[in-house]
């Protein structure tokens, strides 16, 4: 008996859609955008607030290899936050803030953070960001290899800008573009694991 075929998949996951394939709580799941073999899930998790790039397959085994703390694969995320950054909130987001997760504080991991034009790549979120009330804003990258609660918006409220909008651009080599947001294309084996240096 032939073994079952693996399918991978990449998604352009929407602000405000749930990252499972039901619906909860009044919000969509992925299923209202993606009709998919019953077998295929998420890896991971993207907050129903956050958007970008999410992993979809039926292959159990890339869940352990991806999302286990010690392989440390490093997830890129472009965030709005509030205000004009000044080098040393960067230079305190890149040394790893101290945040407080269940009440607990956590001193995170160093990562890189610069200012980036997003842009020209990303389209407006629906819903906007009310930029009548956030007058001046700025757009972050950050590489993590932490996926702690809600870590981003934590790391970027602890230096003084809170997060506005979230959007994860890439795991490891694996990138959301060209992807919009609602889109998804299916990707080889071979392609996904050398982007994610599973190979």
């Amino acid at each position: 008996m032939a073994g079952k075929e693996h399918l991978y998949f990449i998604i352009h996951k929407p602000y405000g859609v749930l990252s499972q394939f039901t619906d909860e709580d009044g919000n969509p799941g992925l299923g209202t955008l993606f009709k998919l073999p019953k077998d295929v899930y998420p890896v991971g998790r993207l907050d129903t607030d956050s958007e970008g790039l999410l992993i979809l397959t039926n292959d159990k085994s890339l869940n352990a290899r991806l999302l286990h703390p010690k392989y440390q694969h490093q997830r890129t995320y472009w965030v709005e936050v509030e205000g004009t950054v000044q080098h040393k909130a960067l230079e305190d987001l890149a040394k790893g803030p101290t945040i407080r997760i269940k009440g607990k504080e956590h001193r995170s991991l160093p990562v890189e953070a610069k200012i980036v034009v997003a842009s020209d790549k990303l389209a407006e979120r629906n819903p906007p960001v009310n930029h009548k009330k956030y007058t001046e804003t700025t757009w972050l990258e950050l590489k993590l290899t932490e996926g702690k609660n809600r870590q981003v918006r934590r790391m970027t409220a602890a230096v003084g800008h809170p997060t506005l909008r979230l959007v994860r651009v890439a795991i490891e080599e694996l990138g959301l573009f060209p992807l919009k947001s609602g889109e998804i294309s299916q990707v080889s084996a071979g392609v996904l694991m050398r982007k994610l240096h599973l190979g």
